[in-house]
Formats: C-alpha cells, sequence, structure tokens
C-alpha cells in the first residue's frame, strides 16, 4: 500500500455514491475536475450563477473555487457522480510531453456545463471497472494513463480548455471589497480567503482594515448577521433554513449570535 505522500501523487478517478438522502454544504475546488453524473441532480452556486446537471450530464469545474452544492437522490435510489480530479503535477508533465500551453486567460464561470458526446460517454464506460479493482497491483498505473486519455479527449471535444487546463498561475490579486461581499457567506478560513485574492495572510488582513476598518473575523460575522437579518424579515425565511448559507456551522452558534447583534433571537423576527 502506498503511503500518504506517494498516494497524494496518483491521479484521482473517484466514484461517488450517497444513500437516498438529500445532502448540500460547500467545498474548496483545489483541482480541476471533470464529473459525469449518473443518478440524482446536482446544484451548485458560485455565488454567483447556479448551475443544475441531471443524469447523463458533463461538467467541469475549474481549479480555486468556492461552491456550494446540493445533491439529490433520485425517488427510491441513490445519488452517483464520477468525477477525474486533474492535478497540477499531471498537467504540468502533460504540457511539456505535448507542447500544449495556454494562450488566452479564460474568462467564462467557475463551473463548464460540457455537452454530450460519444467519447466523453466512452471515457466514462471505460472508467466504471476501476472503481471495482483499486487495490489491484498494477492499477496505479493503469489509471494514469486514463487520466491522460481523459485529459486528450477533453481537448479533442472542448478545444477552449486548453486555456483551463494548462494555466499554472496562481491567483492574481484582485479587487478584495468586491470579491468579499460576493463570497462572505461561504465558510473557509481566512488563509483561504487571502489565497483567492492573491495575497498572503499579512497583506489580506492589512488591505482588509483599510478597506473595512474592521478585522476579517468581525466583518464576516457582522456582514452574515446582516444578510440573516435581511432574509428572516424581509423574505420570511426561517433562521434553521439559512444559517449554513451563511457561513455558520451549527444553528445555536447562529442564534447566540443574532441575539447578541439584535438584541432579539432570530426565531422572534
Amino acid at each position: 500500500m502506498a503511503n500518504k505522500q506517494e498516494s497524494a501523487k496518483l491521479p484521482q478517478i473517484l466514484y461517488s455514491c450517497y444513500a437516498a438522502r438529500s445532502r448540500e454544504g460547500e467545498q474548496f475546488v483545489s483541482e480541476h475536475t471533470f464529473s459525469y453524473q449518473i443518478s440524482g441532480s446536482l446544484t451548485l452556486n458560485d455565488g454567483t450563477e447556479e448551475y443544475i446537471f441531471k443524469p447523463g450530464d458533463f461538467r467541469f469545474i475549474k481549479r480555486n473555487q468556492l461552491l456550494k452544492f446540493l445533491k439529490q437522490p433520485p425517488d427510491g435510489g441513490e445519488f452517483k457522480t464520477l468525477s477525474i480530479y486533474f492535478d497540477q503535477q499531471t498537467l504540468r508533465s502533460f504540457s511539456i510531453e505535448y507542447n500544449y500551453k495556454a494562450e488566452h486567460k479564460h474568462t467564462e464561470g467557475s463551473v463548464v456545463q460540457l455537452k454530450p458526446d460519444q467519447l466523453l460517454t466512452s471515457l466514462v464506460n471505460s472508467l466504471l471497472p476501476y472503481n471495482q479493482s483499486s487495490d489491484q497491483p498494477g492499477n496505479a498505473q493503469l489509471m494514469a494513463l486514463k487520466l491522460r486519455e481523459a485529459i486528450l479527449i477533453l481537448l479533442q471535444t472542448n478545444p477552449g480548455l486548453k486555456d483551463v487546463l494548462f494555466d499554472f498561475s496562481e491567483p492574481g490579486k484582485i479587487d478584495l471589497e468586491g470579491f468579499m461581499n460576493k463570497n462572505f457567506h461561504f465558510n473557509v478560513q481566512v488563509k483561504r480567503f487571502a489565497y483567492l485574492t492573491g495575497r498572503s495572510l499579512a497583506t489580506f488582513k492589512r488591505d482588509f482594515e483599510k478597506i473595512f476598518h474592521v478585522s476579517p473575523s468581525r466583518w464576516l460575522q457582522k456582514r452574515r448577521l446582516q444578510e440573516a437579518y435581511y432574509l428572516i424579515k424581509e423574505k420570511g425565511k426561517a433562521p434553521s433554513a439559512i444559517y449554513l448559507d451563511l457561513g455558520f456551522e451549527d444553528l445555536s452558534h447562529f442564534s447566540f449570535a443574532f441575539k447578541k447583534a439584535y438584541g432579539v433571537a432570530p426565531t422572534k423576527i
């Protein structure tokens, strides 16, 4: 069995299956991801756009994205997907071997819905057996070959992805105020916000306080509570329906913070 360091270098081809129960949450997508929806539906939201995927749909998610998700199984069935994660080391090696380079900055959304294609369907069908044989000798090498095949097929069916797959730059320094007002509801560490705005943690905190005149943690809680107050009072939302979407980990913590800020429990608004 490979150690952790070796395993981290292996390409990831994962088959996900969840029992007949809806799940929602959020995640930071650290690597480019190609996925196929086998059953059930998946809703993704990047803070600007919402994307809905049904059985038979293909999607590509760009790396360094914050996304909220809702996974819904079909009636009497299970939620199933198959995903491929393209790590930077593999893509750099591929870029050198095949002389692929990003030529333009890809400006489309964080999620790309791919059109159905026979090559993509054949790729997915060829990957399903690997879920059953992940511990067999030599399987890591076979999966590495399948990953390279997946890159070639994606480039053939969607040539524009070249500018995404082979863009190895890190996030550049961007408008901090605009980014935070768009993404305040994501429950991630401040250092993640710093990275995504192209700053070191120290620079992020310094720039943040120049703009907002308060620390990031205090601003985040205040901004989330303001949004909660608006959703409850003006939109009639229930506290239990919104606290997770606004970055609070549990309802009791949300209720305590809300009452402290507004002098009344959220259920009394």
